[in-house]
């Protein structure tokens, strides 16, 4: 997993945009490094966040939008009935099957990402109370805000983690290095 995303690594703003993302990508994706799927569910802090749940709500939000960018709906549909689902493992959901799930995400959110003719394509913001009515983004917003999404969610991740267990962020890389 990136850990530091070198600047000769990066290649064209594509590459700097989709290297930046896996960084964060991979902050997630360590916090939950030896958990047990009880570890990964539970929710140590004040909050109502699990490490589990996160997950799933980081995967379930890149493919809503990369679906939204490309004209489609997305996989998951949520409203206030089923809203709180996408922060928790449901019916048999396990740590590893959302793990395989987002990692099938992001392989698609790259190569879509990559393939558009222009990061300065738009396409329109869901018509809901989060977004202003009709607007248009760019192709480069979405990946500064998948981005931004990501990161957010890494930190609430580093939190409930050492919470939980006591694992720094600085200690799960070096755990992850190691092997």
């Amino acid at each position: 997993m990136v850990t530091h995303v070198r600047a000769e690594a990066q290649g064209d703003e594509r590459g700097a945009l989709l290297s930046f993302l896996e960084e964060q990508r991979g902050g997630i994706r360590r916090a939950l490094l030896g958990l047990t799927e009880e570890q990964a569910a539970s929710r140590p802090s004040a909050s109502e966040l699990s490490l589990s749940g996160l997950l799933k709500h980081v995967a379930e939000t890149e493919q809503g939008w990369v679906a939204r960018a490309k004209g489609e709906s997305p996989a998951v549909k949520r409203d206030e009935s089923n809203w709180h689902e996408c922060f928790v493992l449901v019916d048999g959901e396990t740590v590893d099957a959302q793990l395989a799930y987002w990692e099938k995400v992001a392989a698609e959110t790259d190569a879509f990402l990559r393939s558009v003719p222009s990061l300065d394509d738009t396409f329109a913001l869901p018509n809901d109370p989060w977004f202003p009515p009709e607007e248009r983004v760019s192709m480069r917003w979405l990946a500064l805000h998948l981005i931004r999404e990501t990161a957010r969610h890494a930190g609430h991740a580093d939190i409930v983690r050492e919470s939980l267990d006591g694992a720094t962020a600085f200690e799960l890389v070096a755990r992850e290095q190691a092997g």
